[in-house]
């Protein structure tokens, strides 16, 4: 599979439900919206490296969305830039409704660029077969990092196949995208990684 051709196609057809947030400007919002226990400008390396730990342990940067313990990865043996991945994701409509998300991933460090491609079944770690939930519509997702090196920007978009544009879904998407914070598994990564403290400025 060409991971970002089949995203590029998906996105292209006008029967799919699109969403694609602007960029976020990771020292811009750490700075306007945060106090940090110590300084910190956030390079685009920082970016990317956490796009990669996030793309092999999604229960651990996105514990907000997967259920913790149940992301499993593999299939990385000949090329460790892809691999496929199962977990369990809340579902984007009922957040308190938990179904399981199949991908393809691929990672592409000379564009930092990952792509994941929503599969409906895949053979599982074993063998087995594994089907994905079936309450939503598949789903692929590109997460990017642009900017310069000591200005990052933060890019995602999600594409997700559905037979005609969804609009209810579309402003669901657009509801939950980080309302002006960092993106949580940031968060997480500043104080996980970095050992930083990182709160929340009272901006009202």
């Amino acid at each position: 599979m060409n991971h970002e051709s089949e995203f590029a196609k998906a996105w292209a057809d006008p029967r799919n439900t699109r969403f694609e947030p602007p960029p976020t400007d990771i020292n811009r919002v750490l700075a306007e919206r945060y106090k940090t226990s110590e300084p910190l400008t956030f390079t685009r390396a920082m970016l990317w490296d956490l796009e990669v730990r996030k793309a092999w342990h999604p229960d651990i940067y996105i514990p907000y969305v997967v259920r913790e313990g149940s992301a499993a990865t593999w299939n990385a043996t000949d090329d460790p830039t892809t691999f496929d991945r199962s977990s369990e994701q809340r579902r984007w409509m009922e957040q308190d409704d938990f179904g399981l998300v199949l991908e393809r991933v691929h990672l592409n460090p000379a564009e930092q660029r990952v792509t994941f491609i929503g599969a409906a079944e895949l053979p599982g770690p074993t063998g087995a077969t594994l089907r994905a939930g079936t309450k939503q519509p598949l789903f692929h997702i590109e997460h990017a990092v642009a900017g310069d090196e000591n200005e990052p920007l933060n890019l995602w978009r999600i594409v997700h196949l559905t037979q005609e544009p969804d609009e209810l879904l579309g402003q669901t998407l657009s509801r939950r995208t980080y309302e002006g914070w960092l993106p949580g598994f940031v968060e997480i990564y500043i104080r996980s990684e970095l050992n930083i403290e990182l709160t929340r400025l009272d901006t009202a």
